[in-house]
């Protein structure tokens, strides 16, 4: 593997073939992204063929996501210490092998496990992607850079829910892991030969108490939100003594990590505005996303009825609108700087979040074709803006560990979005739905599993069902399972319009936040040119403004 010389690459210069560099780790990075994006249409179908429940589905995406942040920053440090390239290699490599264990798996928690395992290889690449993005790119550039980078999530999302739908439309729901096998291949060969090796000559020390702190914290987090959810006990031992017990451990983790000399998260950076207000921006955004994915895709397949592939395509949209808007937000940001494209980017996250509050399962498709575009234009508008942003403030050196930290916080969100979002959805419908669950003719101990999501009162209709056909339930046993259908969509519906309101109100809390906090563009050139000017003042003049 080469090392970048300085007469390779020069901080104002940036290395000479910095473009090619770039296409190289967009397409390594698309692997992550699209396995993100592809699980969502293959939810209904993995929950109903693995006898699962809502819960264990919604660790399915978290256990991805927990240890995905939860080692960020680790591998972010170990990238700049033994080298960016060297590491993003092994982060397929290992992300390919737990692929092909989740495709294998017959019921949940071995899922769960190579999930966690797949977050362990995409720990690996995420952060280097970025970090060799900052090194070989001049400052000019960069914005442009990272734009490019950004809008790939947008090509995601075009991919990785069409290319599931089919998949499932030919072949069992374990192809959506295994297709990631050849990306992983190409990926490999092509880092192998173009991207150059780089590292940080003082790299940082590793923290392995603050990654066992903030794993751990989170994860117990996240189990009593999940909880909460699923027994809609929010009161309950089960529920609090996780969740006070995960914030207690964060608080802790906070603590020690503003008194360590070698932190796995440097706190300081969030003393500077720019960091700190780009962070904001990309935490509330992954929070939204990541929740309301789930909800729309159960929307498109449970109650409106729709296959995969229809699924997928009706994503679009959302591709669309995120890949034109990160495409211009470039220029947006050189005209107007980066609090103006961010807020309005998180406004129109928010609106259109707002409107599936009036949306049924006969709203109009060009309705929601229009509401879904909103959505990825609203997150196009944030994610280069406030990643350029964030990453302006971290020195290039350090850019593994700025990296880890900026996508560290925002796949925290993404996992606790999922996790809060994820249970209001199912608390709101176990409420609407248990009465009628408890009057209809399922059998007792079927009624638990019908009343926890729409897609387990489906799956217990479709067994009751089987039984009739088998002689094994009498013929009166299916009077009123149609109306009892009607009723889990209404009820999944209402649920949804619930969720729908608290991730869009976030949305635009956090745009109102950005614009009250965020720095001006003049504020941010006086900044500059106060650290430019005193540089033996850094911290100070980091926070001018």
């Amino acid at each position: 593997m080469t090392q970048t010389s300085p007469s390779q690459m020069q901080p104002q210069v940036g290395h000479p073939r910095r473009w090619l560099i770039l296409g190289v780790l967009v397409t390594s990075l698309l692997m992550i992204l699209i396995d993100n994006t592809i699980l969502n249409v293959g939810l209904k179908t993995i929950q109903h063929d693995l006898v699962a429940t809502q819960s264990e589905m919604e660790w399915v995406l978290d256990s991805y996501i927990l240890i995905f942040a939860g080692l960020m920053f680790t591998f972010g440090v170990l990238g700049d210490k033994l080298g960016r390239k060297r590491l993003l290699i092994v982060g397929m490599v290992v992300f390919g092998v737990a692929s092909v264990a989740a495709a294998l798996v017959s019921t949940p928690l071995p899922l769960i496990a190579a999930r966690a395992g797949m977050g362990l290889g995409a720990a690996m690449v995420q952060p280097q992607t970025l970090s060799i993005i900052q090194n070989v790119f001049p400052p000019a550039e960069r914005p442009k850079a990272i734009g490019i980078w950004s809008s790939f999530s947008g090509v995601a999302i075009a991919i990785g829910p069409i290319s599931g739908g089919l998949l499932l439309k030919y072949f069992w729901w374990g192809s959506l892991f295994l297709v990631n096998i050849p990306v992983i291949l190409i990926g490999i060969a092509l880092t192998f030969v173009i991207v150059p090796e780089s590292s940080d000559p003082r790299p940082s020390r590793l923290d392995p108490l603050g990654v066992v702190l903030s794993t751990a914290g989170v994860v117990a987090l996240v189990y009593g939100v999940i909880k909460g959810g699923e027994t809609n006990q929010w009161g309950s031992v089960e529920v609090l003594a996780p969740s006070l017990a995960g914030v207690a451990v964060l608080a802790l983790f906070i603590w020690l990590q503003a008194r360590s000399s070698a932190p796995a998260l440097d706190v300081s950076l969030f003393r500077n505005r720019l960091f700190s207000t780009g962070t904001l921006a990309l935490t509330v955004t992954s929070f939204a996303l990541m929740g309301g994915l789930v909800y729309m895709a159960y929307y498109w397949q449970a109650a409106r009825g729709y296959d995969a592939l229809k699924a997928g395509l009706l994503a679009l949209p959302i591709a669309v609108g995120m890949m034109l808007g990160a495409a211009k937000s470039s220029n947006l940001t050189a005209r107007f700087g980066q609090r103006g494209p961010v807020a309005t980017g998180l406004a129109a996250l928010g609106l259109s979040l707002l409107a599936w509050a009036i949306v049924d399962k006969d709203t109009a498709i060009w309705f929601l074709i229009i509401v879904t575009f909103v959505f990825g234009w609203g997150m196009g508008n944030v994610f280069a803006p406030a990643t350029a942003q964030a990453m302006s403030a971290v020195p290039r050196e350090k850019a593994g560990a700025g990296s880890a930290v900026t996508n560290t916080v925002r796949q925290m969100a993404g996992a606790l979005g999922i996790a809060v979002l994820g249970s209001i959805l199912s608390a709101a419908y176990r409420d609407r739905i248990t009465p009628t669950v408890q009057a209809s003719d399922l059998p007792h101990s079927a009624q638990h599993a019908a009343a926890e999501s729409i897609v387990g009162t489906g799956s217990e209709i479709e067994k009751l069902v089987a039984q009739v056909a088998a002689g094994k339930a009498p013929q009166s046993a299916l009077a009123g399972l149609n109306d009892l259908f009607a009723k889990a969509q209404d009820s999944f519906i209402g649920a949804m319009h619930v969720t729908s309101v608290v991730a869009g109100g976030i949305s635009l809390l956090g745009a109102a936040s950005v614009m009250l906090a965020m720095p001006s563009p003049k504020a941010k050139a006086r900044a500059e040119a106060a650290e430019a000017g005193a540089p033996q003042s850094k911290t100070a003049a980091s926070t001018a403004g």
